[in-house]
């Protein structure tokens, strides 16, 4: 591979190590500068990044280690009374549903603090899933919390789990602003003395007076939703109590957490039967698309969305709409109507009073109404690609063909970032995309600062791939035995031997590309395995040289087993430099030096060379394999 610095200055980059190029991704797209060939401004870069991540990395390890160390509540296993609950749900469960059940019980079952992330499209029964996991801690006199973002989603998950909890003695409360002053001290005063089972509710829950008997299980339904403070209190939860965060698109930075198995991830992917997709069109607005879609969907007995936020001119918008839309009737709500009002209009939608419901953001999350199945976003441009997604989530939750579009301003060029928000939106038109959305997120807007309030200005100077890395390396150090070696660190030099993909057996240069990058940083024996044979079911048996490219990463996972930081071959000579000689078994060693058979000789310089090794990979492993027994492993 070829790399271009500043001044056209060219380095070659041999296959072996080219597991060290990263892509640059970078949040609002700019092309980074280019730095000249051997100067210090990026070293300095680099090393000021790797204290802020070895900070995050030492955090995101104690969350990890306390959690660990903390001892739960292991909740029993299943018995008749929840399979009789099981029984009543009255959908059948898809595949993936099932086997998420399965995870979130055997994590309830562990006396580690569960901490698992739900991530499914809506309406994929994500609900269900937070219902049976309630079910299984009121069961044994534990209390839960669902907490979510809105008032009116507490509403109606409120009547959802009373609706389903229905012939239970267990008692469901909720608290968010709907309630009056007098109404949340007497709910507080129950909760405290163990009266309710199950509190849902929004931040308010998080207040200081808020207090649980004996709380044993925290749900957390969209949890990007919250802001900075109220996360530190969610994260307090997560060293005692178990924790299931339900999302259909993830924010960034809990992703990232789940992806580097700091949280642990389910994913439900299946859509239930009879589901569409949904129609996306991103266009410039105008009054005739408005009209047609409006129309189209009254015609068949349907209401739609408008999405304006702008309380400022969510009025001014209101009288335009009405002008063009003459005989349809149109309803406004928005977060700063009061609390009785907003109601009034949510109610009177949700019953087929309006035909359209003109509002703010405030119906992003969790609004299930079925016979909306047409939603126009105005000025599209300018909201995040996972709130969209959100936003396009409130239709097409039945099996009636639903509508999404996506409207900008006529005259307006969009930028490069909103344009590819927008046309990732518009491409992932796939049921249960929400995964995919926000991994696409996480390359487009970056991870963040994994913890704290800060978004992290340190990706856009070595590009969010680097930066992962360097976090996920900083973890895996701090999670490692003193020895402090990891895979990159190991430096493998093998001359005259064959390692290349040919084009004949993978045609794609860009395939070839990621294999070879794949190989180099896989962490196990065992992933190097499986990563193998699905290279071969892809493309067929393993060509000589490309086997030597798998058998080269075995080398470089055996050095950091031993403590060997440096393999080289060249000349029939096999050169190992090890880390630290204290881990050598010099008893052995001198046996074999005293052995005339052998052609080894140690340099004490931390050097042990092997004479006489043919050039060929299945050779140097196995004589790499008969000196395995001069290291002294770790335990």
């Amino acid at each position: 591979m070829q790399l271009v610095f500043a001044h056209d200055e060219k380095v070659y980059v041999p296959l072996e190590k080219i597991h060290l190029v990263q892509k640059y991704i970078n949040a609002d797209g700019t092309t980074p500068k280019l730095s000249k060939l051997g100067e210090k401004a990026w070293k300095k870069t680099r090393s000021k990044v790797s204290k802020t991540v070895e900070n995050i990395a030492e955090e995101l390890a104690d969350i990890y280690a306390e959690r660990k160390a903390r001892k739960g509540f292991a909740f029993a296993a299943d018995d008749l009374e929840m399979q009789k609950f099981e029984l009543r749900f009255e959908f059948e469960e898809t595949p993936d549903q099932m086997q998420v059940i399965n995870s979130v019980k055997e994590d309830m079952e562990n006396e580690m603090p569960m901490d698992r992330l739900v991530c499914g499209d809506v309406g994929f029964g994500k609900t269900e899933i937070a219902m049976r996991a309630t079910f299984k801690a009121v069961q044994q006199e534990k209390q839960v919390a669902i907490l979510v973002p809105t008032t009116i989603l507490a509403q109606q998950h409120f009547e959802t789990f009373c609706k389903r909890f229905e012939n239970t003695p267990f008692i469901i409360d909720v608290i968010s602003r709907f309630r009056t002053v007098i109404e949340q001290k007497k709910i507080i005063k129950s909760l405290q003395e163990g009266k309710i089972d199950v509190l849902i509710g929004t931040h308010r829950m998080l207040s200081t007076d808020v207090k649980f008997k004996d709380l044993g299980l925290l749900v957390v339904d969209e949890e990007q939703r919250f802001g900075v403070k109220h996360k530190e209190k969610i994260k307090h939860f997560r060293a005692s109590v178990d924790v299931l965060t339900l999302s259909a698109t993830p924010i960034p930075r809990t992703l990232h957490m789940s992806l580097m198995g700091i949280r642990d991830l389910s994913l439900v992917n299946t859509p239930p039967a009879d589901r569409r997709a949904i129609r996306t069109r991103l266009l410039p607005a105008n009054e005739y698309i408005i009209q047609e879609a409006v129309s189209r969907e009254i015609r068949r007995d349907g209401q739609v969305f408008i999405v304006h936020n702008s309380i400022d001119t969510i009025y001014e918008y209101g009288r335009y709409l009405d002008n063009i839309l003459p005989n349809v009737k149109i309803v406004i709500g928005h977060g700063q109507m009061r609390e009785e009002k907003l109601e009034k209009v949510m109610l009177e939608f949700i019953n087929g009073e309006f035909n359209v419901l003109l509002s703010t953001t405030i119906i992003e999350s969790g609004l299930d109404i079925t016979n909306a199945n047409t939603i126009i976003i105005n000025n599209a441009h300018i909201f995040g690609l996972s709130q969209l997604y959100q936003l396009r989530g409130r239709v097409g939750r039945s099996n009636v063909q639903a509508y999404a579009y996506l409207l900008y301003p006529p005259d307006m060029i969009l930028s490069g970032i909103a344009n590819e928000r927008l046309n990732v939106l518009q491409n992932l038109n796939d049921l249960g995309a929400g995964f995919k959305v926000a991994s696409r997120d996480l390359e487009i807007r970056g991870a963040g600062n994994l913890l704290g309030s800060e978004q992290s200005g340190q990706i856009a100077s070595v590009g969010l791939e680097l930066y992962t890395q360097m976090v996920d390396r900083a973890v895996k150090k701090l999670q490692q035995s003193e020895s402090g070696l990891s895979v990159e660190d190991i430096q493998v030099k093998l001359s005259q031997i064959d390692q290349m993909i040919p084009e004949s057996y993978i045609g794609s240069s860009n395939q070839r590309l990621s294999l070879y990058k794949a190989v180099g940083n896989l962490p196990t024996k065992e992933d190097l395995w499986e990563f193998r044979n699905g290279i071969e079911n892809r493309f067929g048996i393993l060509p000589e040289a490309v086997l030597n490219i798998f058998r080269h990463a075995e080398i470089r996972l055996w050095g950091q087993l031993h403590g060997v930081e440096k393999i080289e071959y060249e000349n029939n000579r096999l050169r190992l430099k090890i880390k630290d000689t204290a881990k050598l078994d010099h008893d052995k060693l001198v046996e074999w030096l005293c052995d005339d058979q052998t052609s080894l000789n140690y340099v004490p310089e931390n050097t042990l060379n092997l004479n006489d090794v043919p050039a060929d990979m299945p050779t140097i492993l196995s004589r790499l394999k008969q000196m395995e027994h001069f290291f002294i492993l770790n335990s």
